[in-house]
């Protein structure tokens, strides 16, 4: 693992800022490029500080996943978490469960059937709109987690759509490059 010393700086600059980190909005071009893969770029208490910073601004937006590009950092890190504290009959017209707090490096997600859903998603950098995207019902995810250990997992539902979206953000992908955008709606918030 090599130590980028720029990247270091970067962090520690956006570490020493206000909490919670401030959100990238669409049509800065961090979140337009491909995130580049994270090896260890940081020391481990360092990447440790990005990962908490990341959830307490996740938490504070509020949502349910954030990429290192939505603060700025063009890395192949997320942080997703869902409590699906909703009504009934919301959690299960979306197929929507909760969804413990993980960390995804390097996430790269595999459709495991031709099943999508089409729902309303909206995102923290586009903030006050939502659009009708088809997703896949079924995705497996190979990702390393926060120890840099090598896991895979399945995710159903909504946390399938959850773990899509973050993974797009560090393609360089926003939810409304392949929405439905007749349905682009304002959520006033």
């Amino acid at each position: 693992m090599i130590m980028d010393e720029k990247l270091i700086i970067r962090v520690e600059e956006l570490l020493a800022g206000p909490r919670p980190v401030s959100i990238v909005l669409a049509g800065d071009p961090v979140l337009r490029r491909p995130a580049a893969d994270y090896h260890g770029q940081l020391p481990a208490p360092l990447l440790a500080e990005l990962l908490a910073a990341m959830r307490e601004t996740m938490r504070a937006a509020p949502g349910v996943g954030l990429a290192a590009p939505q603060i700025g950092l063009g890395l192949r890190i997320a942080v997703i978490e869902d409590d699906a504290d909703l009504p009934e009959e919301v959690t299960t017209a979306l197929d929507r469960r909760p969804l413990p707090y993980q960390v995804i490096i390097n996430p790269v997600y595999t459709p495991l059937d031709d099943d999508q859903a089409e729902h309303y998603e909206g995102c923290l950098s586009v903030p006050g709109y939502r659009a009708v995207r088809a997703r896949h019902t079924r995705v497996r995810l190979s990702y390393l987690d926060d120890q840099l250990v090598p896991r895979e997992q399945e995710f159903t539902g909504w946390s399938a759509r959850i773990v899509q979206h973050e993974t797009d953000h560090l393609n360089g992908t926003l939810y409304l490059d392949q929405a439905d955008l007749r349905s682009l709606s304002f959520t006033g918030s």
